[in-house]
């Protein structure tokens, strides 16, 4: 293996190591030496790609960052109508989350992060009024009932997908995380939509990814 492969290599068995034991521990319990004998590297190999314990956090933390812009403009450009794409945006989400742990690890240390900064505006309440820009323009399109509030439901939808997701990592390691998100659109998208609306069948409960 090329050097430069072997030294990309190393760098993901970091980070997926950490991943791995920040997603099961946290960042505060996590210790160096765990990472290390996890990805199976000596303190040297690891100190050659990140600095601290905190740089791989960060790496984590930005990983995930670009992970959801890449996702958000992949659904911008399908052209699907708003709340379509809202519900594919959240089902893809939850899927991504529950497959991959260093996503999830970085969205974890990111959430942990934002808890200690009470008062500044983080990551839950951007993704807040990105779910209200969708449920907006379905308001305009004639996709939601009158007299719905497109703030009040993007709230209810995001505090549903953050507890979804908390009781899901602290009972089945986020496996059942998809389902729960499915059964959120399913309960609350059917109230809110006009009746010319239809929630995607791909997105329903009963027919998990």
């Amino acid at each position: 293996m090329p050097q430069q492969d072997r030294a990309v290599a190393t760098r993901e068995a970091i980070l997926h190591a950490a991943a791995e034991e920040f997603d099961r521990l946290g960042y505060e319990r996590t210790s160096l030496t765990a990472v290390l004998a996890r990805a199976g590297l000596t303190k040297g190999a690891f100190y050659f790609h990140f600095s601290s314990k905190e740089a791989v956090a960060d790496a984590l933390v930005e990983r995930q960052g670009e992970t959801w812009a890449r996702m958000r403009e992949s659904w911008r450009e399908r052209g699907a109508d708003p709340l379509s794409a809202l519900c594919g945006m959240f089902a893809e989400s939850a899927d991504r989350m529950s497959a991959d742990v260093v996503l999830r690890a970085g969205v974890r240390l990111n959430a942990d992060r934002e808890a200690g900064c009470p008062g500044v505006p983080g990551t839950h309440v951007l993704w807040e009024k990105l779910v209200a820009g969708y449920l907006f323009e379905a308001a305009e399109r004639g996709d939601l009932r009158a007299g719905v509030d497109p703030e009040s439901v993007a709230r209810t939808l995001c505090s549903a997908a953050l507890g979804s997701r908390l009781i899901s990592s602290a009972t089945t390691a986020c496996a059942d995380f998809p389902q729960r998100i499915r059964e959120v659109l399913g309960h609350v998208l059917p109230c809110v939509a006009s009746g010319d609306w239809e929630l995607p069948g791909s997105q329903t409960a009963s027919e998990p990814a």
